[in-house]
């Protein structure tokens, strides 16, 4: 479960099956109590298995790694917290323009010395020994969460018989089957590996395994210059590490914004890490000491350490989908319409299995309908107009709403504004200079149709502008919301105000 998903037209049919977007009721014979298995407990699962209990049914979930999934245990809550540390240091360095002194480190005689002033070092052990401390506490939370609302728990792998019965294989090889009236999957995706790149868990990494080492990268290798790939080297780069972004694309993140990723790849550049454009990747082997990684044209790269972040797979394979008639998509993914149902009766996906938007937002959003639509409940279809998504990068990007290559695409007619935050009084303040905020609005009537923040803490700051986008609001209205002085967030304003356009008499 990544932080973010690449630039999509929202609104549009994902699958086949597209539901209208208006609230959609049940039909009449739809249970309003039944049996429901959940099959993956990560958060299109939990989030499932609570509405479901809500709702009167009886609800068994079916997790085989731990409550949460990937993204609480290897995917979303380590990289953040992994992130948040590496925040911190990106904050220290500036420091001594802020007026801040620091006492110099001391060195085995006790003695400090000047080149030890204001240099920060990374215990990375006591760090990844943190981050798995969050996780393993955030899946406790959500296990006693859901076993406060009686939601029965089973350790184990899930697999369809039909429709109507899940078999789950015990840790100790024990097989039983569950009855169900309401099955649904939420398996999630792990990390897409490389024929000739295996990863062994050491040198040759997955983001699932980066949490296991002790000490700092000497040079990190990072594969993919997608949003995982750009959360980690930006983060190993403000930890400390010498760090080689190979990108096979002619930038950066190369899905989002064409401002950001350009303001984003220019700040890697400045602070120190080697950006290798058009590049990729075909192999990568262990040496003595190392890794050397092979490009397609012949080119190598050596490392103490290689990060791929290629993309993932959907966990949908071996688990009973296609013997039960579920219809899969070339790459793997479930097909389901926009309440979650899949092809067969009674079955609903949830998550990145289904390849909607990999978003934990989004999963536990689809999880929620899924639930409500089977047990009779009104419930709206999912829509994705107002989905805002966050690149935890220093500085962050946040966007909502349709992209702008998305309205070029359709030939929109569409007005856009943007300023820079280096002119925002708090961020003098702060010492950030880096970061904007840009605004689309239709030409015609004014309706905010998407926005782009980049800044610190973008992910809390697109709040207002998600509102703008979910309930149509024109720039006009954002502009009339007063906004506190001096704060980040009065650059909004100022964005939206210049997007006015005077009314002719």
């Amino acid at each position: 479960m990544t932080s973010h998903a690449p630039a999509a037209a929202p609104d549009e049919p994902t699958t086949p099956a597209a539901t209208a977007a208006s609230t959609v009721r049940p039909s009449p014979d739809a249970p309003s109590a039944g049996r429901v298995v959940v099959v993956g407990g990560g958060p299109g699962g939990y989030e499932a298995a609570l509405v479901a209990r809500r709702l009167g049914a009886q609800v068994t979930v079916v997790e085989r790694a731990g409550l949460g999934g990937s993204a609480v245990l290897t995917d979303v809550v380590p990289s953040k917290t992994l992130i948040a540390t590496a925040e911190w240091m990106t904050i220290a360095d500036r420091a001594p323009e802020l007026g801040i002194r620091t006492d110099g480190l001391a060195d085995a005689d006790g003695a400090g010395s000047p080149a030890d002033l204001l240099r920060h070092r990374i215990d990375l052990a006591a760090v990844n020994a943190r981050v798995r401390t969050l996780a393993a506490a955030q899946s406790d939370d959500i296990r006693a969460r859901l076993a406060r609302e009686g939601v029965d728990i089973v350790a184990g792998t899930g697999r369809l018989l039909d429709p109507e019965h899940v078999a789950v294989t015990e840790a100790d090889g024990r097989e039983r089957v569950l009855d169900a009236d309401v099955v649904l999957v939420s398996t999630g995706a792990t990390p897409r590996v490389l024929p000739d790149a295996r990863p062994d868990g050491e040198r040759i990494l997955t983001w699932t395994q980066l949490y296991d080492l002790t000490e700092l990268p000497q040079r990190l290798v990072v594969v993919g210059s997608g949003v995982t790939g750009a959360e980690f080297a930006g983060a190993y780069t403000s930890l400390g590490a010498d760090v080689v972004l190979v990108s096979s694309r002619d930038r950066v993140l190369p899905g989002e914004d064409a401002d950001a990723a350009e303001l984003i790849e220019r700040v890697f550049r400045q602070r120190g890490m080697t950006v290798m454009s058009r590049s990729r990747a075909s192999s990568a082997r262990r040496t003595a000491d190392g890794v050397v990684v092979t490009l397609e044209d012949g080119r190598t790269v050596e490392g103490s350490h290689v990060l791929f972040a290629v993309g993932s797979v959907p966990t949908t394979r071996g688990i009973g989908l296609e013997e039960a008639g579920v219809r899969l998509t070339p790459s793997g993914h479930v097909e389901v319409d926009k309440v979650s149902r899949t092809n067969v009766r009674g079955v609903y996906a949830a998550g990145d299995c289904t390849g909607v938007l990999p978003l934990a937002s989004v999963a536990a959003t689809q999880g929620r309908i899924a639930m409500s639509h089977a047990l009779g409940d009104a419930v709206r279809p999912l829509q994705l107009r107002g989905i805002s998504a966050n690149i935890f990068t220093a500085p962050e990007i946040a966007t909502v709403g349709i992209p702008e290559s998305v309205l070029q695409e359709r030939g929109t007619h569409y007005r856009t504004s943007m300023l820079p935050l280096s002119r925002n009084p708090r961020a003098k303040m702060l010492g950030v200079r880096d970061g904007f905020i840009k605004l689309f609005a239709h030409a015609g009537t004014g309706t905010v149709l998407g926005a782009v923040v980049v800044g610190p803490r973008a992910s809390e700051s697109v709040f207002p502008l998600t509102l703008a986008v979910t309930h149509r609001l024109t720039a006009d209205q954002v502009a009339e919301a007063s906004t506190v002085y001096p704060s980040m967030s009065g650059t909004i304003g100022e964005v939206a105000r210049m997007l006015h356009q005077r009314t002719e008499d």
